[in-house]
This record gives structure tokens, sequence and C-alpha cells, in this order.
């Protein structure tokens, strides 16, 4: 899964905000809305396009873009060739670059995904979330299982041949033969997917799901998920999954490229409201809120100068100046190693000690020896001469193991 020359390669992700109707546990920066107001955030979000990617060094080189929301999906065709148009003019592309479009079931048509094809995209990302239409409409879902299978059998047709699909565990009255019915199910797909993302329900403050589940009343205890996790696994290595990360397994070279450069600290720009980037070591986000966002580009149209507001960050802008982006941090050597670790140690591989060597000039056990070590005596994690990765247990209680690799700044 390593990447060649990585340091010239970034990511570029989109943001899509729109649906069809909010999910009940989805937290999410989405909602629904208008054709007309999908179109003049289409206009906006390529200003944005021409206006970020000509700050952006010509050395550096897109090897994935992805579309992500909401419901990418409820864009036309012919919109996602107007945004990846823009996008190939004004960036530089890998020739192999991996293109990710997220799309619900039953949203999308054979005439949409042929266009989604013949602009560039190669890789669909369904999802479902569950096989059972009992479960889909408990979590608010607009679609059925048929529709998925409707939506997944015209991906295979219009050609696609990397398909990740999205399914989710934990959920309200699941049971572990519930759990154990999805993936089965999904591994009897002909073809079987690629890839297949499986999470657990989070609860979200703020959504539906909070104020009905936040107690835990209906869902599956502890115990039983750690189970459906386990099983998870088990099931689909017998299909010719192998899980990369903790949530994520892939046929033999489909891994999500674009999900390894977040986790390898490798830099993506993002584009449209909310969107969040990491790049040359400085982190930053677009604003959240739609009204401001398109008022941006009217400014622009009318005149006002524009500033990637990373590379300015100590600049007295004008009145006459629009900063693109907001909450702009730079990365210190300390919050980079911590990233490194608890980013890293999500992957079954975890993180390479010449890696971390290479990028902060310390060795990894200068730094983290003693957690490292005390983990080790607990079998949370397994150390060899060129790597370290958490053990089976500690995937189990992984965000209490990454936690312990925040570095107390009291003792620099």
């Amino acid at each position: 899964m390593r990447m060649e020359n990585e340091s010239h390669y970034y990511g570029i992700y989109i943001h899509i905000p729109f649906c069809e109707r909010k999910c009940y546990y989805c937290d999410f920066l989405s909602a629904p809305s208008t054709e007309e107001r999908k179109e003049e955030y289409v206009q906006a979000l390529i200003k944005e396009i021409e206006a970020k990617g000509s700050f952006i060094s010509k050395e550096y080189v897109v090897r994935t873009i992805f579309f992500g929301g909401g419901t990418p999906s409820l864009l036309t065709g012919e919109q996602v060739e107007r945004i990846l148009s823009c996008l190939k003019k004004v960036t530089t592309w890998n020739e192999t670059v991996e293109i990710t479009m997220e799309c619900n079931p039953g949203t999308v048509t054979k005439e949409t995904l042929v266009c989604y094809r013949n602009a560039g995209v190669n890789r669909i990302s369904f999802g479902l979330q569950s096989t059972n239409n009992e479960m889909l409409k408990r979590l608010g879902r607009i679609h059925t299982y048929e529709q998925f299978l409707e939506s997944y059998r015209l991906a295979r047709e219009v050609g696609f041949s990397n398909i990740n699909i999205d399914l989710m565990s934990g959920l309200p009255r699941e049971t572990k033969e519930d759990w154990k019915k999805d993936i089965t199910t999904i591994m009897k797909l002909t073809p079987p997917p690629e890839h297949i993302s499986a999470y657990s329900l989070i609860i979200e403050e703020g959504t539906p799901f909070y104020y009905q589940y936040s107690s835990g009343k209906e869902l599956p205890e502890e115990e039983e998920e750690r189970q459906m996790y386990e099983m998870t696994k088990e099931l689909l290595e017998t299909g010719g999954y192998s899980q990369y990360e903790i949530s994520n397994y892939a046929k033999s070279g489909f891994e999500c490229l674009h999900n390894l450069f977040y986790w390898t600290l490798v830099s993506y720009v993002g584009f449209g409201i909310g969107a969040s980037s990491y790049f040359e070591n400085h982190r930053f986000s677009n604003t959240s809120d739609m009204d401001t966002y398109l008022d941006i580009w009217k400014d622009f149209e009318k005149g006002k100068q524009l500033c990637f507001s990373y590379q300015d960050k100590k600049s007295d802008f004008k009145d006459e100046t629009i900063s693109l982006e907001e909450d702009v941090v730079e990365v210190d050597n300390i919050s980079a190693m911590e990233e490194f670790m608890f980013l890293g140690l999500r992957l079954i591989q975890g993180v390479s000690k010449e890696e971390f060597y290479k990028r902060f000039q310390i060795r990894i056990e200068d730094v983290y020896q003693d957690v490292i070590q005390d983990f080790i005596k607990k079998g949370f994690l397994i150390e060899t001469s060129h790597r370290i990765y958490l053990t089976k247990e500690g995937i189990s209680i992984s965000n209490y193991v990454l936690s312990n690799f925040l570095i107390d700044r009291n003792n620099d």
C-alpha cells in the first residue's frame, strides 16, 4: 500500500451537501435542496476550483479525487463533467488518478452512470448500510435493498469495475444473525464488490437517533458489538477480502487510496462548503454556511481579490480581499507526530518506524518508548524491527490505545 513519491501527491475532496432527506443518524453537512440551488452551488464550486487551483504548485500531482456528501449522485452527469473538467484544467493529474463518487441506491440511472464514467469517475461507493428493508426504514434511508440491487446492476453494466459498499452494524434491535446475513448477502453479489466498508453506528449529538437511543436502549450490548466486529473479519476473509484498516476490507489491489491518504498524512485539499484540507503542514476548512460560501463568489465576480489564506495567514487583509478558508492552523511537529500515530495505527499494518524517522528526524522509540512497551506488555501492540501495529485485542479498544499517543507538552 506504500505510494511512490507520495510527498508530491495529494488528494482532492469535493463536498456535495445535498440529500433527498436526512437519515436519522446523520450529522454530516447536508440538506435537501432545489435544482436551482444545486446549479448555483456547482457554479460557485467551479469558481473555487479555478481560484484555489491557481495557488497550488504544479509540483503537486493529484492522485485521488473523492466526491462526498450528502449525496453526490444527486448531481447530473453534466454537472459532474463540468467539475472534473475544471479540475483537470487547473491542476496536474497522475495518469492513474482514482476518482470516487459516493452514490445512494435509487438516485442513479444508467444515463447518469454513463456520464459519470465518461467524465472520469472510476470508482463508485454505494451507501447501502443494510440489506434489511425494515432496518433501512428504521435508519431513515430513502431506498430499499431491491433499489440497491438495480443500482449495482446498472453500475456493473456500464463498466464500473471498482465498487465499494458501505454497511453499518450495531443498529437498533439488530442481532448478530442480522449482521451475518448482511455480510453474506453482499458477498454473494455477482460479481461481488471489490471493497466493503463495515462501520459501527455512532450516535451523534443533535441527530434524531441521539434523542432516541443515546441511553443505549435497543442497541446491541458492547460484547455483542465486539462479536459482530470479529465476525466481520472472519466472514470477509472467506470471500477473499483483506482487512487493511479497522473498518475497511478490500480485494487485493482495491484499497481506497483516498482514505489511505488521510490515514498516512498525505496532503489533500477540500472544495465546497465545510470541506477540510491538510496541505503543506496546515489544516484549514471552508465556511460551513451555504449563503456565506455563495456570497464569496458573488464578491469575486464584483472584482474582489482572492487569497489562499493559509499561505497569507499573517497578512493584514484589506476590505477588497476575500479569504477562502477559515480556522487556519499550522500543524506543529508534536501535533504531526500525534496524528501520524493515531491515524496510522488504524491501519492493520500499523506505522513504519522508518517513515516516522524520515518525517520527524527522530526515532519513534525516543518519543513513544514507554507507551509502546506498556501496551506490548498488556497485549495491545506488536513491535517488529520495522513496524508497530495493534493486536486483535488492541483493535477492540483502539480509541483507548490511540488516546495514549497524545504527547504531554508540559514535559517538552
